[in-house]
């Protein structure tokens, strides 16, 4: 089974890379980043573990590798 991040540690790891905090509504945070095109992240806030398939949308939503949140 792969090993599953918390929020706090996908937060972390997406601001390390450049993305920075737009808005929260409830539980989900919204991240982007703005280079040569504009990215954009939702992420659910205060979990302790992110589901697989949440945690692969975030992948393919902010352009990094799972190897980026190692």
């Amino acid at each position: 089974m792969p090993k599953l991040y918390s929020s706090a540690h996908i937060l972390k790891v997406l601001g390390d890379h450049g993305f920075i905090f737009i808005s929260q509504k409830g539980s989900h945070i919204k991240l982007r980043k703005v280079s040569d095109t504009t990215l954009t992240v939702i992420v659910p806030a205060n979990r302790k573990e992110i589901p697989i398939g949440t945690f692969r949308s975030i992948i393919r939503q902010s352009s990094l590798t799972e190897a980026d949140f190692k």
